[in-house]
C-alpha cells in the first residue's frame, strides 16, 4: 500500500533553502597577477570528515579575468601526514564535477545517512589524503560550483534541467520535484568549448591557487611536485593540462613569460582512471566489450556488435571521420580555439557518427554504460551527496553562492559543438611526458564498458609505441603480475616498465575508487612515489619490469545487479518507471532524499554511504579496515581466490582481440 508523499523535515529545509546563505570569505589578490583574486575559507572539520582534526581544509573560487568572468572553486585537504606532495583530481563529463570524485570515490569522507532527516560525513579509509595532500577542481566554468554569474534558476528535478529566468511551477508535477534556486547564467559562450581552452583556464586557476597557498606547491626537491589524476573525459583533460603546464614551464625558462610573475607546475606523475583518450585507438573496443569481456556476458548480438566494428573501420566510418576532423583543426584551427565553424561541423559529425554507431549499440542491452553488471537505472555510486551539498548549513560552510549540480548541460553542449571529443590526438602528448620523465599511469576497472580496459590497454601500448624503441619492445614484454594489496587480497593485474604501466583492476566499474578503495589507493600511492605497483617495493624505474603472463585473461562472473534506488535529485539517473511515477503521484515516501514504498522501508544505515531502498542486491565494496596512515608493501603473493583474482567460469578469447588492436595501432600512427 502506498503512503501520501512526504517530506521530512530535512528536504522540507533543502526546499525552504534553495538560495544559498551569504557567507564570508576572505579575498587575497595573487602576488603573481592583480588581476586575480582568491577568496577562501575553512569550512571546518565537520563538513567533510577527516581522519585527523588537524587536518587543513580550505574551500574557495580563484577569479580569473577574460571575456566572461570566470570563478573556479576548489577544495583542499592536507594529508593526513605532513608531506609536500600535492595531487588534483578531475572528473570529467565533460562538464561533470570533481565532487563527484572527492565524495563518492577517493576524498577524505564520505556522506551518511545519520538519523531520518539527517546526513553528515565519515571518515573514508582509504581516502588519497592518507598520502597526499589533495585539491579538486570544479571545471570548466559553470561546472559544479564554478560560476560565471550567479542567476536565479528553476530546477526541474524530473528532468535536470535548469531554467532562467525563474519559471512558475507546473501544475502537472509536484512541488518539491520543481526548485528555485541559484546557479550559474546557463550561457554556453561563458565557458569553455574545448579541453585545450579548458586546460589554459586551470594554468591561470593554479597560478592563483599556488600563489595564495605557496606551502601546498612543488619545491626544488627531485621527489616532490604536483601529481595530476584525471577520470573518464579525464584521459583528455589530463595529458592535455599536464602539456599546457610542460610548455608553460618552459615559457617560464626562455623568457616568453615572467618567471617573476608565474610559479613552475612540476609533474611528477599523470595518472588516468577508465579514461577515454583517443577514439582512433579506443573506439574499436566498444563492440569488443560488448561481447568478449572477462565475465562472459554477451551483452547485445554478436551480429550487432560486428556492425559496430564495420563502422568504424569502413569508408567514410568513424576512423575515417576522425581522421579528417583532425586534419581539418591542425589546417583551420592548430590552437584548438574551437570557433572555427567549419572544423565544429566536420568534428562534431565525426563524434555522432561514432558514438551512434559504433559506442551506443550496446545500448540495445539495457545495461548501464559504467557498470556492465548492472541493469539501469544503475544506483552506484550512491547519490547521497546531492542532498548533502545542497543543504543551506553546508553551502554556508563552504562560502557557495550557489545551489549544486553534478553536471553541467552547457558545458556539455559546448564541447559537443566544436567535437572536442575527437579533435586531439593525445598518445603523442602522453609519450613527450614519458620522455620528459613523468611517471604515467593507466587504472582501469574491468566492467567499465564507456572508457573499457580493453581500450585502455590499447592506449598504454601506443604510447609506449611512440615513446621509445626501448619502452616500444620492454613495454609489451613486460607481463602482468599481480596487484597486492594486503596480505590476503589481489586487486588486479598491472603491466609496467619503467614510468609507464597499466593496471587492470577487478570487479570495478567506471568509477574504480568506489568500487575497489583500497586497491585504487595503493595504486595510486605507488604511481606517485615511483615504487612497484604490483608489490609497492621500492625499485630502480630505469630498469625495473614486470614479469607473467603478456596477456591478461583472468576471468570471473558477473554479480547480481543491485536494485533501484531512487534519489530525488538524481531522477533521470537513478529512478526507475515505477519509481518516477510515485514521484509524480505523489505516493511513497521520501528520506534523506532517497524515495521508499514506505517509511518502514528505511532503517539507519550510518556505516554504509549506499542504501537500499527495496529488496534486492547491493554493491559490493571491497576493503579491509586498518590503521588510517601509510602504505602496504608485500612480502609475499597472497594465495589466488575467486574474489581476487577470478573464477575460471568463462574464458575470453585473447585471438579476438589481436586484429581491433593492431587496427588501432597503426591508426594512431596515421593521426
Amino acid at each position: 500500500m502506498y503512503h501520501i508523499l512526504f517530506l521530512l523535515s530535512y528536504l522540507l529545509s533543502v526546499t525552504l533553502a534553495q538560495y544559498p546563505p551569504v557567507s564570508n570569505l576572505t579575498t587575497i589578490t595573487s602576488p603573481f597577477d592583480a588581476n586575480i583574486t582568491i577568496s577562501f575559507k575553512s569550512p571546518g572539520t565537520d563538513t567533510c570528515k577527516t581522519a585527523f582534526d588537524t587536518q587543513q581544509q580550505y574551500t574557495g573560487w580563484v577569479h580569473i579575468p577574460g571575456t566572461y568572468p570566470t570563478n573556479t572553486f576548489f577544495w583542499f585537504f592536507g594529508a593526513r601526514e605532513p608531506t609536500e606532495q600535492l595531487t588534483i583530481w578531475l572528473n570529467g563529463g565533460p562538464g561533470s564535477s570533481s565532487m563527484i570524485g572527492l565524495f563518492t570515490e577517493n576524498g577524505p569522507c564520505q556522506v551518511v545517512e545519520l538519523a531520518a532527516g539527517k546526513l553528515g560525513t565519515i571518515v573514508r579509509d582509504w581516502g588519497w589524503d592518507r598520502g597526499s595532500n589533495l585539491l579538486y577542481i570544479d571545471q570548466p566554468n559553470q561546472v559544479g560550483f564554478s560560476y560565471d554569474t550567479p542567476t536565479n534558476c528553476s530546477l526541474d528535478l524530473l528532468t535536470s534541467s535548469l531554467y532562467t529566468p525563474e519559471q512558475v511551477h507546473p501544475s502537472s508535477q509536484p512541488a518539491n520535484t520543481f526548485l528555485n534556486g541559484t546557479f550559474s547564467s546557463l550561457n554556453m559562450s561563458n565557458t569553455a568549448n574545448t579541453t585545450e581552452t579548458a586546460g589554459m583556464a586551470i594554468w591561470h586557476m593554479l597560478q592563483g591557487f599556488l600563489g595564495a597557498f605557496p606551502e601546498f606547491g612543488p619545491t626544488n626537491s627531485s621527489i616532490m611536485g604536483v601529481h595530476l589524476f584525471a577520470e573518464s573525459y579525464g584521459g583528455k583533460y589530463g595529458p592535455a593540462f599536464a602539456t599546457i603546464w610542460e610548455e608553460q614551464n618552459q615559457r617560464r625558462l626562455n623568457g616568453s613569460i615572467a618567471r617573476n610573475a608565474t610559479v613552475e607546475i612540476k609533474l611528477v606523475s599523470l595518472g588516468i582512471v577508465n579514461g577515454c583518450v583517443d577514439d582512433l585507438v579506443q573506439a574499436p573496443f566498444y563492440p569488443a566489450m560488448a561481447v568478449n569481456n572477462t565475465y562472459g556476458l554477451t551483452a547485445i548480438n554478436p551480429t550487432r556488435a560486428q556492425a559496430a566494428t564495420g563502422s568504424f573501420y569502413s569508408s567514410g566510418g568513424c576512423q575515417a571521420q576522425i581522421n579528417q576532423c583532425r586534419t581539418a583543426v591542425a589546417n583551420q584551427d592548430p590552437g584548438n580555439s574551437g570557433n572555427v565553424s567549419v572544423v565544429n561541423s566536420i568534428c562534431s559529425n565525426a563524434y555522432t557518427f561514432c558514438n551512434e554507431y559504433v559506442v551506443q549499440p550496446y545500448n540495445d542491452a539495457g545495461r548501464s554504460v559504467y557498470d556492465i553488471a548492472h541493469f539501469l537505472p544503475d544506483p552506484f555510486p550512491p547519490s547521497t551527496y546531492l542532498e548533502y551539498l545542497n543543504t543551506p548549513s553546508v553551502q554556508s560552510a563552504i562560502g557557495s553562492q550557489l545551489n549544486y549540480s553534478q553536471t553541467n548541460q552547457q558545458v556539455v553542449s559546448a564541447f559537443t559543438s566544436t567535437g572536442d571529443y575527437e579533435r586531439q590526438a593525445l598518445i603523442p602528448d602522453i609519450a613527450a611526458l614519458l620522455k620528459a620523465g613523468v611517471r604515467v599511469g593507466f587504472i582501469y576497472g574491468d566492467r567499465d564498458y564507456i572508457c573499457n580496459w580493453l581500450g585502455g590497454e590499447a592506449i598504454s601500448l601506443a604510447v609506449a609505441a611512440q615513446t621509445s624503441p626501448a619502452y616500444a619492445s620492454l613495454f609489451p614484454a613486460a607481463g602482468y603480475a599481480p596487484i597486492i594489496v594486503n596480505t590476503t587480497y589481489i586487486g588486479g593485474v598491472v603491466r609496467q616498465y619503467g614510468n609507464l604501466s597499466f593496471s587492470r583492476i577487478y570487479d570495478a566499474g567506471h568509477s574504480v575508487p568506489a568500487y575497489q578503495p583500497e586497491t585504487a589507493f595503493q595504486v595510486f600511492a605507488r604511481i606517485m612515489t615511483g615504487t612497484s605497483l604490483s608489490t609497492g617495493a621500492t625499485i630502480d624505474l630505469s630498469a625495473y619490469g614486470t614479469t607473467g603472463p603478456v596477456n591478461s585473461t583472468s576471468t570471473n562472473s558477473l554479480p547480481a545487479s543491485p536494485s533501484a534506488t531512487c534519489w530525488l535529485r538524481n531522477i533521470p539517473g537513478t529512478c526507475n518507471s515505477d519509481q518516477k511515477n510515485m514521484i509524480i503521484h505523489n505516493r511513497g515516501v521520501i528520506i534523506n532524499g532517497v524515495l521508499y514504498s514506505a517509511s518502514s522501508d528505511w532503517s539507519s544505515i550510518a556505516s554504509s554511504a549506499t542504501p537500499t531502498a527495496a529488496g534486492g542486491a547491493s554493491v559490493t565494496v571491497t576493503t579491509t579496515t586498518e590503521v588510517l596512515t601509510g602504505f602496504f608493501t608485500a612480502t609475499s603473493t597472497p594465495t589466488p581466490s575467486k574474489k581476487s583474482i577470478g573464477a575460471s567460469s568463462s574464458r575470453m578469447n585473447p585471438n579476438l582481440l589481436v586484429l581491433p588492436i593492431l587496427g588501432a595501432l597503426a591508426s594512431s600512427f596515421l593521426s
